[in-house]
Parts: C-alpha cells; structure tokens; sequence
C-alpha cells in the first residue's frame, strides 16, 4: 500500500541536455536501486517534459525488467499537454499508459496549477531526486526548496 513512507519523487528540468541520457542514467540507478532496497516501491512524477519524462520511463523500464516498482503519475491537469508538439504527447500518452495511478491536482489548467502539483508530489513523498543544474528560479528550484522545508533528503543527479 502506497504511503509516504515508501514513495519518492522526481522534480527536474525540461531541458536535460547538459547531460547525456547514459550518464544520467548511471547517476539515477544506483540511487533507485539503494531506495528499493531501503523499501521505497512507489515513484511518483510530474509529467513534465525533460526529466520528469526520463524518470517516468525509467521507472516503468524496471517494472518491465521484474522490479516490483510503481509509477504514480500526479499530473497539474488533464489538459496538461494542450500545447505540445504531437511527439511529445505521445510520449506522454506512453508514460499515462505504463501509470500505476494517476493522480490530477486539477481539471484544466489555471495560473499556479504547476505549483500545486509540485507540492503534491512533495507531500507524497520522504524522499525527492532531482535534476537541478542551476541557481535561477524555476518550478524545480522551487519544489526542491519545498521538499527540503519539508525535511526530505534530497539527492541531486545533476551534479
């Protein structure tokens, strides 16, 4: 049963192109890994572009490959991808698919729905990983400044 206690969430940037997805990848794995050996069986995304897609898909690879993981989306709203390109909604659609639960913080879009699923996702979790690369303000500085109000470790796979 999914609680705080067993639940981890993923905050990141859209643009992950500093970093290539082989490196970040052995930067993510061996942290999941030490989590799901910690007890940790839920993982939970935003469905953002860039790292919140690449943790999503990572997640549900695991799941494919025997690891007994679940992919919790919690999504800002259902019209999320409105303005996207037709391959990142497929992508997206992809992601929904392979979902344990899918969780929407509201129905369509309004100015500070991004916030507040960023929240959520904290507030689901004891533990975040992010990509933070940078010192700007951004959805992800944010969310990280809040996990860690919160007291959540946090493990930062882009440094």
């Amino acid at each position: 049963m999914r609680d705080r206690s067993n639940t981890c969430c993923f905050t990141g940037h859209r643009d992950i192109s500093a970093i290539s997805y082989h490196e970040l990848m052995q930067r993510l794995e061996p942290m999941i890994m030490r989590l799901i050996k910690n007890g940790y069986k839920y993982f939970a995304c935003g469905g953002a572009l860039g790292f919140d897609t690449f943790a999503a898909m990572y997640i549900a690879s695991l799941k494919m490959r025997g690891f007994d993981v679940k992919l919790v989306l919690i999504l800002p709203c259902k019209d999320q991808t409105a303005k996207w390109s037709e391959y990142d909604k497929q992508v997206y659609s992809g992601m929904l698919s392979r979902a344990d639960e899918v969780i929407y913080t509201a129905e369509s879009y309004y100015n500070g729905c991004m916030q507040k699923r960023n929240r959520a996702l904290v507030d689901a979790s004891t533990v975040c990983i992010c990509y933070l690369s940078n010192n700007n303000s951004s959805g992800t500085r944010q969310t990280v400044e809040y996990a860690r109000s919160k007291g959540l470790p946090i493990i930062n796979v882009a440094n």
